[in-house]
């Protein structure tokens, strides 16, 4: 009887076929994994940032202004080309000595107005909105007749930012308390 062995390249193929196999069940259960909670990392980071320099945008607006906006365009407009936010941006406190720059830098080192605008994961416009507030007071005489109704029409005492990607929201429409409050804070 002669037993026959298998050739040895037929078992070089099979080491070479596990040793991918291994290499393809680390990169899918450790690398992968990884690099994706890595990216989620950053973006959540980044989409704060952007989130709390549009919460200051808002303040300087409304400082300016006073009331809050909702239109994006418009506030980014201001951030460029404003005197009281250039003002802002580079001015030091007399007491402190320290910057006045109320934005932080991005996670790319610079302060760019127009990233503001879009959310870094999806590349969807963030959601800003503002309030109306209705008013109404009855005048009426000392006969108890109605005279008038005055209606007084607010807008714009409260605004709320959300990001499209889910990463949190500052501020709310509805409450004062949360008014510039940071759903992460």
């Amino acid at each position: 009887m002669s037993s026959k062995t298998e050739p040895w390249y037929i078992h070089l193929i099979l080491y070479v076929v596990i040793a991918f196999l291994i290499f393809i069940l680390v990169k899918v259960a450790y690398i992968d994994p990884s690099e994706i909670m890595e990216q989620e990392k950053y973006f959540k980071k980044e989409s704060r940032l952007r989130m709390a320099n549009l919460r200051e945008a808002e303040r300087l607006w409304q400082v300016k202004y006073g009331k809050f906006t909702d239109n994006l365009d418009s506030l980014i407009i201001f951030l460029k080309n404003d005197q009281s936010v250039k003002k802002a941006m580079t001015g030091i406190d007399s007491i402190t000595k320290r910057p006045t720059n109320p934005f932080d830098n991005l996670l790319d080192g610079t302060f760019n107005p127009d990233s503001l605008v879009f959310s870094p994961k999806s590349r969807q416009r963030y959601i800003v909105q503002v309030d109306t507030t209705e008013d109404a007071d009855t005048v009426i005489d000392r006969r108890g007749k109605i005279l008038r109704v005055d209606k007084v029409v607010r807008i714009g005492q409260r605004y709320f930012i959300g990001c499209p990607d889910g990463y949190g929201s500052i501020g709310d429409v509805r409450n004062d308390a949360l008014k510039n409050t940071a759903s992460w804070e």
